[in-house]
């Protein structure tokens, strides 16, 4: 019960806090315009994910009134989280060098695997491959490719803040069945908060993420994917699947861009959800989607990857391949 009540003072402040941060980015005139490259039509506030990112910072040490929790972990957690948050804040303000965001994204990273004590042994049909040194830069690139994929995928009212909940939610429950209730409930409060601020931005978006939200909400969910995987269980593979939908889409489109000799970098609107939204004329049927998606396909095979691990790569092909038939129909990384 306690638990819930701590879920529920989650959502409640991320509920209030975005509201707040709609008033200031209103009075101090930080606003998202419309460009060629937008999938919105009117100037619409933007820097809603703070409440996220707020909620998240200060429920971390709360959580362990609730559940024990390791310092290491919270440590990883919280100090990349807020670094993530703090330089995705400053490119929100004054559009900041990508260089200089990509070098803490990746400190951020290697700040976890370390905390992690690097790669765990990748389960394989009939084997677990200890992949040493190898696997904890592939991680760390991981964590640096979802954290900015959440950012490109950021591009619909309502998608960002849909795939944080069923993803953490799905996650929370997850680990409270291979029995590991402290990250379950860390992940638990990140769907809380992600759904406090959802409500400001379900179809039509009255508040906008923001890089210091899509940032940190990238970064914590690929980092709880590695900690977990460490400390709790729960396999890699299972988290892969959880994140098919945004993996998917945005890895398509940025190989095709990347093959045409575009800069990846730059804005666009070629991903599969972008050009599914202008198909069906709203952004709503493609936000509602990919719920549904991650809930009634996605989900029950990430339980599958879990309870089986050894096969999870196999699981995780699965899981993929109906969701890259939908990205290649929907012309992902083609040019409108």
């Amino acid at each position: 019960m306690v638990v819930f009540l701590f879920f529920g003072a989650a959502f409640l402040a991320a509920l209030f806090l975005t509201g707040g941060m709609r008033r200031y980015a209103l009075a101090a005139e930080l606003m998202d315009i419309p460009n060629a490259r937008s999938s919105h039509d009117v100037p619409t506030p933007r820097g809603g994910g703070l409440a996220v990112v707020a909620v998240t910072l200060v429920g971390l040490p709360a959580s362990t009134l609730l559940v024990p929790f390791s310092f290491s972990s919270l440590a990883a957690l919280w100090i990349g989280g807020a670094a993530v948050a703090a330089i995705g804040w400053l490119d929100d303000r004054q559009d900041l060098p990508a260089r200089w965001r990509l070098l803490v994204h990746l400190l951020a990273g290697a700040w976890v695997v370390a905390w992690a004590g690097g790669a765990p042994a990748l389960p394989l049909p009939g084997l677990e491959w200890d992949w040493g040194v190898l696997g904890s830069v592939v991680l760390v690139l991981f964590i640096g490719w979802v954290l900015n994929l959440y950012n490109f995928m950021d591009g619909i009212d309502g998608i960002a803040g849909v795939e944080a909940l069923t993803v953490a939610g799905t996650a929370a429950v997850l680990l409270g069945w291979l029995g590991a209730p402290g990250w379950a409930s860390v992940s638990g409060l990140i769907a809380a908060a992600s759904l406090g601020f959802l409500l400001w931005n379900w179809p039509p978006a009255k508040i906008f993420m923001g890089d210091a939200g899509s940032g940190f909400l990238g970064f914590a969910l690929a980092a709880l994917a590695v900690l977990t995987w460490a400390e709790a269980g729960l396999t890699f593979w299972a988290w892969l699947i959880l994140l098919g939908a945004f993996i998917v889409d945005a890895s398509l489109t940025l190989a095709r861009r990347m093959l045409r000799g575009e800069r990846f970098y730059e804005a666009h609107r070629s991903h599969a959800y972008q050009h599914a939204a202008r198909q069906f004329g709203s952004h709503q049927p493609v936000t509602v989607a990919v719920g549904v998606i991650n809930l009634l396909w996605l989900a029950p095979l990430a339980w599958a990857a879990a309870a089986w691990p050894e096969w999870g790569l196999v699981v995780m092909l699965t899981a993929w391949a109906p969701i890259l038939i939908i990205c290649l129909y929907f012309r992902a990384g083609l040019r409108e």
